[in-house]
């Protein structure tokens, strides 16, 4: 039986730890929970008073946010997608943060534009232009790719998952990002592993 719970549906954050889940090869339960309908309810809010998706428990351990929730369970089962040291460990947070103090925001906002989600109207040339604001982002990874195929170094790590799980919305909007070839190749590197192709639909 399961010990590790995962609160949260794929439509959400939670696909993040679903594909993190997916790639340690980890027996879980996904426990659906709907962000504005039971995360906020009571029992949730006594498992996590924020209302907010995803969640874990593991095996009585709670744990909130999926940039912590990944690097946690890099760190507690090892393996190719752990950090190998110190220096790794510190860049597998560098670029958990950075994706979203960087780049999440402007990304959902595209998302939104192209889907046409929330009762927002569709529109793909507002969703594009959002582009344009993170051409300064873009191009630090973009110009970080050009001396390695992954985020640290030689191999697919949980700086690369967390990162990918965000910007993986530039697929989803449908945006073109061709002016960072190095970033939309890296993409293609990340999305074309089978959990993430399980989860998104590659």
């Amino acid at each position: 039986m399961a010990t590790l719970k995962i609160y949260g549906t794929p439509a959400s954050r939670t696909v993040r730890v679903l594909w993190m889940a997916e790639e340690l090869g980890l027996k879980y339960e996904n426990i659906p929970t709907h962000y504005q309908e039971e995360a906020q309810q009571p029992e949730f809010l006594a498992i996590n008073p924020n209302g907010r998706v995803p969640t874990i428990d593991d095996d009585g351990l709670i744990v909130w946010e999926s940039m912590a929730i990944n690097l946690y369970l890099a760190r507690k089962h090892g393996g190719e997608l752990a950090p190998r040291d110190l220096a790794e460990e510190a860049g597998a947070i560098q670029w958990s943060f950075w994706a979203i103090t960087e780049c999440e925001k402007t990304l959902l906002d595209a998302l939104v534009l192209s889907l046409g989600l929330f009762g927002v109207a569709t529109n793909q040339d507002k969703a594009q232009a959002c582009v344009a604001q993170l051409e300064r982002p873009f191009g630090v990874i973009d110009g970080h790719l050009a001396r390695r195929e992954w985020l640290l170094g030689d191999r697919f790590t949980v700086a690369d998952l967390n990162v990918a799980a965000i910007l993986v919305w530039v697929r989803m909007a449908k945006l073109d990002i061709s002016a960072w070839p190095r970033l939309e190749a890296w993409l293609g590197r990340c999305l074309s592993r089978p959990a993430a192709a399980k989860l998104f639909g590659g």
